[in-house]
């Protein structure tokens, strides 16, 4: 788990007037998923699709689209689990986990993929980025390789190979179609400073454009309004992922580091 229930991502809100809705969205193999949709007027040329935590989609991340929006990029955060857990809303101590083993890459990517067509459905060129959490970091980056035709795909502190994957992301890079943003804790023991640098390596080695970026101190899931003492590393994360979003929106690929 990442974060608490009552946790708040350490954003302040835009100017930009933003709503948002609860959706559901299908996917191509029928499964119907619980969705949540943040939008402006008028609508952005940059979007997002918001990948969560093991636990699914809850009110973090539905505030986290929220601040999307306000800072000029409509976005849609997903849910994972609607092949096994449905679409209801689920109380803040639900058991997840089995829904994450039950959870497939095939699965993952088809829901992924209906995001993005729903925000692309007025306008099919537009850039789309993913950027996710933990287990969604993980899946965001591998949602490069999938031929989903973004613009970009960031992860905080996901795992570059999950335990339960043969082929992780690190395994990807050679495919991977668009620039790269990792946001890595340095004090993170879930996620050795040895694996972090593997995954600069491979994607050095790939030629993927990249970024990836080390806090020192930091642990995992530090990007929590409730850890005031990483207020600072939060707002520089942050401010990277919109300058990854503007930068390869319209302009060139990020430049490797």
């Amino acid at each position: 788990m990442c974060f608490d229930h009552d946790s708040e991502p350490p954003i302040p809100r835009g100017d930009r007037e933003a709503a948002g809705r609860d959706l559901i969205l299908t996917a191509r193999d029928g499964n119907r998923f619980a969705a949540f949709e943040a939008a402006g007027d008028p609508p952005s040329s940059a979007a997002v699709v918001v990948l969560p935590d093991v636990r699914g989609l809850y009110r973090f991340y539905k505030d986290l689209a929220v601040r999307f929006a306000q800072a000029g990029h409509d976005a849609v955060a997903v849910d994972y689990f609607g092949r096994t857990a449905g679409i209801a809303e689920r109380p803040n101590d639900w058991d997840y986990w089995p829904h994450v083993y039950g959870a497939s890459f095939e699965g993952i990517r088809d829901d992924v993929t209906a995001a993005v067509s729903h925000l692309r459905s007025a306008d099919p060129d537009r850039a789309v980025f993913t950027v996710g959490f933990c287990f969604g970091g993980s899946y965001s980056w591998h949602q490069a390789a999938n031929g989903l035709g973004l613009a970009g795909a960031v992860g905080f502190y996901g795992k570059p190979r999950r335990p339960e994957e043969t082929a992780g992301a690190i395994d990807r890079t050679a495919g991977m179609a668009c620039p790269i943003l990792a946001l890595m804790g340095g004090d993170d023991p879930s996620i050795p400073l040895d694996a972090v640098e593997e995954f600069r390596t491979a994607l050095e080695e790939a030629g993927t454009p990249h970024e990836v970026v080390v806090y020192p101190g930091a642990p995992h899931s530090f990007f929590d309004r409730r850890y005031a003492e990483f207020a600072d590393d939060s707002a520089d994360a942050w401010r990277r992922v919109l300058e990854f979003i503007e930068a390869n929106t319209d302009g060139p690929p990020a430049e490797t580091g």
